[in-house]
């Protein structure tokens, strides 16, 4: 599986942006795909992660009511829309794919998703 991340950029304090993360390769009818980011300094950090339907989300709670995960099944294509941007949401962020599990907690073990994107760098300015 390949997946191709993209979106990332200098927004302002309260703006928004887009990611996408396209999923391409041997891809099985169940599956999970979350987001990872990770600020200078610190630790990798779960964002959020949506089922292979696209009807199911888990969001960490630093990012809940701002951001929003959607998917659109015909481009095998995940969204992480990022609205109300913080200085504090700066970090390169990451897509992950997970097709061993079923849906379900835990979202945020990096271990459970064998496959990554490249990152892309968001900057929120204050």
């Amino acid at each position: 599986v390949q997946l191709q991340a993209s979106g990332g950029g200098l927004v302002q304090a309260g703006g928004s942006l887009r990611l996408s993360c396209a999923a391409s390769g041997r891809i099985f009818s169940t599956y999970t795909i979350g987001w990872f980011r990770q600020a200078p300094g610190k630790e990798r950090e779960f964002v959020g992660a949506i089922d292979w339907s696209g009807g199911l989300t888990n969001y960490a709670e630093s990012v809940k009511g701002r951001f929003t995960i959607s998917k659109d099944n015909v481009k095998n294509t995940v969204y992480l829309q990022m609205n109300s941007l913080k200085p504090e949401d700066t970090a390169v962020y990451y897509c992950a794919f997970d097709q061993k599990m079923n849906w379900g907690p835990p979202f945020g073990a990096s271990s459970r998703y064998d496959y990554w994107g490249q990152e892309t760098l968001v900057t929120v300015s204050s």
